[in-house]
């Protein structure tokens, strides 16, 4: 274990390879015992993520973050999931960030200085109530807290991209009971990523044409008040930097050189890939069609390169072969800052009974964020 002094400063730690950690880390998890629960999501890197009790992606970490029982939730991810658990944790615990520069240039897109301009602009075109009755708000997972909150103060949700498609027809009150006191068929404001909701509502049904991109830096989103009107859907625009990359070219590409070839993608990339691929589908949707294929099936797949290389490695024992779609396929560089070293630091620290990179949410963030993820939890 490492001395006081060491303790004090990641910077002894970050000089240190990262196969000497592998042990520190073990004996640290060791003495945390039950108290202490390692969350990764499926970006990390292997050398990271080997040491997680869960591994999954937003939706199933945010559960496994609020039926923790341990006292420390050390969150392998970035900051908005980071907040999450600390959100949905339980009076005492305590959620860490081994790095605070684990952030997600997605949910930077969408400040909630900005959400709020936007919200007012609605408002007094008469397209919604400050409480939301017009329009319903959706936040993507990949939202900083105060995006989470000023959803649930207005009757929102948050969403992941597992169950974004349940959340779509609770708000728009298909078949589901709504807030008291909210109009049925409201339009919904989607942010922060306009991929994933542009191709949430086509596959639901709701024409391209009736969905429009709100623009924060431009007045009134840069649409018209009439346009606005018509739509049922207003998206952020937002994306993720790793899924934008795929392009219609790639999905071409790969199948001009293996016909038989099934190609599936995650739903932040663009519709015009989506509409290519054979299938779309979350990080565990992705790993749920591969691992239900026939041996011999061959993917190419459209998301973060460590998970598909882990996907290739796990599938090859099972005759099946999994590629990236672009061969030039981008990390999460976000995700990519949580190392070995920044992991051993955290853990060594708690065991030692120092808190360090504690991740909170101010009181009042957290009740309104609270009943966002509250509902998103009960939606499937």
């Amino acid at each position: 274990m490492a001395t006081a002094t060491e303790l004090c400063s990641l910077e002894n730690y970050l000089v240190l390879p990262d196969h000497t950690m592998d042990e520190r880390i073990r004996e640290a998890r060791e003495a945390l015992g039950r108290e202490c629960v390692v969350l990764g999501h499926h970006y990390q890197r292997d050398e990271v993520i080997r040491f997680a009790d869960f591994r999954g992606d937003s939706y199933k970490l945010a559960q496994e973050a609020a039926r923790t029982a341990g006292k420390y939730i050390v969150f392998c991810g970035v900051h908005f999931m980071a907040e999450s658990a600390d959100i949905l944790s339980r009076p005492g615990q305590v959620t860490v960030l081994p790095d605070l520069n684990a952030g997600c240039s997605m949910a930077d897109m969408a400040e909630i200085t900005q959400v709020e301009d936007c919200w007012e602009q609605l408002v007094a075109a008469g397209l919604t109530t400050d409480e939301g009755d017009g329009i319903t708000p959706i936040t993507y997972m990949n939202s900083a807290a105060a995006i989470k909150a000023f959803c649930g103060e207005r009757g929102g949700v948050v969403c992941t991209s597992s169950n974004a498609a349940g959340a779509f027809k609770w708000a728009r009150r298909t078949g589901v009971s709504a807030p008291q006191g909210s109009a049925p068929q409201q339009k919904i404001l989607f942010l922060p990523d306009q991929h994933l909701g542009r191709n949430t509502g086509y596959n639901l049904g709701i024409a391209l044409n009736e969905m429009v991109v709100w623009d924060p830096y431009m007045i009134n989103g840069g649409l018209t008040t009439e346009r606005l009107r018509t739509a049922k859907v207003i998206l952020w625009k937002g994306h993720c930097s790793v899924h934008q990359r795929f392009l219609p070219e790639h999905v071409d590409k790969v199948r001009a050189r293996y016909p038989d070839i099934r190609v599936i993608v995650h739903p932040e990339c663009r519709w015009e890939v989506c509409q290519r691929a054979d299938g779309i589908g979350s990080t565990e949707g992705l790993l749920k069609m591969i691992r239900q294929a026939p041996a011999g099936t061959m993917f190419a797949v459209g998301t973060e390169i460590h998970l598909v290389n882990r996907m290739g490695k796990e599938f090859a024992a099972e005759g099946k072969k999994v590629i990236t779609l672009d061969d030039s396929g981008c990390l999460c560089t976000t995700m990519f800052r949580i190392s070995p070293q920044h992991l051993c630091w955290a853990l060594e620290n708690l065991a030692e009974g120092n808190i360090v990179n504690q991740i909170k949410v101010k009181d009042d963030v957290k009740h309104w964020a609270r009943m966002a993820l509250d509902r998103m939890l009960e939606i499937q």
